[in-house]
């Protein structure tokens, strides 16, 4: 697994907030993308889920994150889609290659190594979705995953 230090440049996002199984994730980037079509909102390339607790930690009904999409336009107020800025932030970056529900082993990785590398994790852990669920295997799915960082 190859780890990178980067940059991660400042973006607006519409988002929502989820509980539950992961299996449900293709489902809520579906309906975050249909929201945003729905209110002529234009995609600008990142699909992205950042988690908050893992399955490590609560049962699987328990599991809380949040699915969004960085996008230009003007989004409607909404209950359940929300809008932010993400901050630009240092982070540790690797990617993998595979269903987005066997992506532990590469969150641990980055984890591990920010610890032997000096490095401080300032937040939850975010994954990047590169290409689209729908339209691929899920053996072929590619996930960046990125933790954010200071050095000590």
């Amino acid at each position: 697994m190859e780890i990178k230090e980067k940059y991660r440049e400042k973006v607006r996002v519409v988002y929502r907030m989820c509980q539950g199984s992961y299996e449900k994730i293709p489902d809520y980037i579906q309906d975050v993308g249909r929201w945003l079509m729905e209110n002529n909102l234009t995609m600008t390339g990142m699909v992205y889920g950042t988690y908050y607790n893992s399955p490590e930690e609560v049962p699987e009904e328990e599991l809380e994150y949040e699915i969004g999409f960085s996008f230009k336009g003007k989004a409607p107020h909404d209950d359940k889609f929300k809008t932010k800025e993400i901050q630009p932030q240092n982070v540790l970056s690797a990617i993998h290659k595979g269903p987005y529900t066997d992506v532990g082993p590469v969150i641990h990785g980055l984890a591990d190594y920010a610890v032997k590398n000096s490095y401080e994790i300032v937040g939850p852990v975010t994954e990047i979705y590169l290409n689209d669920p729908s339209m691929e295997k899920p053996e072929d799915l590619l996930t960046e995953v990125q933790f954010p960082v200071n050095k000590k």
